[in-house]
């Protein structure tokens, strides 16, 4: 049996001080799963079908991954589960009519985390697919796919994933999942923003319940509405998934402990963080080493595929100073040119540059948020930037690419969201000097919906070109990009939706690029 896992500070009883005090004995949380494993209902009775979020899979390993769900027979109303734990069971399968088990167990949904359910699966062969299932009381779920990855000394063939980010609830339907989900993949990627946080407006393509989130119900309920989607529960059910967040999942541009509101507190501001962080990890198949401890949670990792490519993924809100400038597209400051400036902390940044030297993988894949390249986004002389993403923090980025350049990493790529448009960048030496040589190459994906229904050539498309020539394709329609790599070459295709205000859009490949291996730079394919 799994041991049941408890917040250290319980969600109810959540104070202004407990996480100075870092929630802090290991013990209390053993006691509470004692006394949680004396009260588990084995047979529970829902009201309704408990498994109305779906499943997911998470983090593959060699070895195994992470499964997911959530009880929730009232998904909008806090779960609609009594405050009880309850036991579910969980079965792996080689088949997708689960007769071949090959691992099974139980779990304990617990009151205090949600009644969510996160399975660390191990002992599983390498490299190949497998179903999974849960079952609690007389219901049984959904039944979905998932796998594992090859084992870390095997050089494979092929790898394919798709990019995702930015899936506004309110301001379109997430028909690039409908598309996504007839693509043959390994993974999805997601790169934040997998909820907003804004209060409902009438008049949308859809609505949001409840007010602007603050509260872990809020935040709960919030998950549990994007999570009803189903297409978005059709992609969880059919590939492991990477997350990572942005700011919506907590705050519109966040920076660490900083509210881009004037007299938040900081204290107020931890207490809702604590919260968001919770009810993230609530609704994604995460693994332990993640669980949140009041308002801090250990989100970056590295995920490797083999020899083939290793998956740094970053976080780039928690961490991070405050934008400078402002916080708007504008000129370089002072400020956003201070050698102390940083988006991922000292610690993080080290333990990037640890992974990039120890990897010996042919691709080596910066999983992050924000964009690097320093685009111009004023057409003539002046030059601005956008201050919330790496030019505000310009030394750091410098150092970042200065390090894959010095120490010759194996042909770093660098994937990005956060900003509602594809974006195709050679990310060169010097962006002071734009014949300096490539260093990386950055492949920015758009949103699923938010922003509402795009275009393919904005109309400063001709401008955005003549300021960057490392910037080889831009489009604002909405959609995602997928990937296939080989240990040669490096193959992305851009996907654009057509619209996202009404159903049945079409899928269009507005362009696609390669990067052959060794070789830094964009070619067209």
């Amino acid at each position: 049996m799994t041991s049941p896992v408890f917040p250290l500070v319980p969600a109810r009883v959540f104070k202004r001080r407990s996480f100075i005090a870092g929630s802090a004995s290991l013990a209390l949380a053993a006691l509470g799963c004692e006394r949680a494993f004396g009260a588990v209902k084995s047979s529970p009775k829902f009201s309704s079908y408990p498994f109305t979020l779906g499943v997911a899979s998470g983090d593959p390993a060699p070895d195994g991954m992470v499964l997911w769900t959530r009880l929730a027979p009232k998904p909008l109303e806090g779960g609609g589960m009594d405050p009880v734990p309850v036991e579910v069971s969980w079965q792996v399968a080689e088949d997708e009519g689960m007769t071949q088990v090959v691992r099974q167990g139980t779990a304990i949904a617990t009151p205090e985390w949600g009644h969510s359910v996160h399975v660390e699966v191990a002992g599983l062969r390498p490299n190949r697919w497998y179903w999974y299932q849960f079952k609690a009381g007389g219901e049984v779920s959904p039944k979905a796919r998932t796998r594992t990855f090859p084992s870390a000394d095997t050089l494979p063939d092929r790898l394919r994933f798709a990019v995702a980010s930015c899936q506004h609830y309110e301001t379109g339907l997430f028909t690039a999942y409908d598309h996504m989900a007839r693509e043959d993949l390994d993974l999805v990627i997601h790169l934040g923003d997998y909820i907003y946080e804004y209060a409902g407006i009438e008049n949308r393509v859809r609505f949001h319940t409840g007010p602007e989130i603050t509260t872990l119900d809020h935040y709960r309920n919030r998950h549990a509405q994007y999570k009803t989607d189903p297409a978005l529960q059709a992609m969880h059910a059919i590939a492991p998934w990477l997350v990572t967040w942005d700011d919506h999942e907590f705050d519109n541009n966040c920076a660490s402990d900083i509210s881009e509101e004037p007299g938040v507190s900081k204290e107020d501001f931890l207490l809702r963080r604590a919260a968001a962080y919770q009810a993230y990890y609530e609704h994604m198949p995460l693994r332990r080493s993640a669980m949140p401890k009041g308002p801090d949670m250990l989100l970056y990792r590295k995920v490797g595929y083999g020899r083939l490519t290793d998956f740094h993924v970053l976080d780039t809100r928690q961490y991070r100073s405050d934008q400078p400038c402002g916080d708007r597209t504008q000129p370089p400051c002072a400020e956003s040119l201070h050698p102390d400036r940083s988006l991922l902390g000292s610690l993080q940044r080290d333990w990037l540059f640890e992974g990039l030297a120890k990897s010996s993988s042919t691709w080596n894949v910066l999983a992050q948020q924000v964009m690097m390249a320093r685009v111009d986004r004023k057409a003539g002389e002046e030059i601005t930037h956008s201050m919330d993403q790496w030019p505000g923090c310009e030394m750091e980025r410098r150092r970042v690419l200065k390090y894959l350049h010095d120490q010759r990493i194996s042909n770093p790529v660098v994937l990005t969201g956060d900003i509602h448009s594809h974006w195709a960048n050679d990310l060169i030496a010097d962006f002071d000097d734009l014949e300096s040589k490539v260093v990386a190459t950055e492949f920015v994906g758009t949103s699923i919906s938010s922003s509402g229904d795009g275009i393919l050539k904005p109309k400063t498309l001709d401008a955005t070109y003549a300021e960057n020539p490392f910037v080889k394709f831009h489009g604002t329609e909405r959609g995602y990009f997928s990937c296939e790599v080989t240990p040669q070459q490096w193959k992305t295709d851009y996907k654009g939706i057509e619209y996202v205000s009404r159903p049945g859009a079409p899928l269009h490949t507005r362009a696609s690029f390669i990067v052959e291996s060794g070789t830094p730079g964009l070619q067209q394919a």
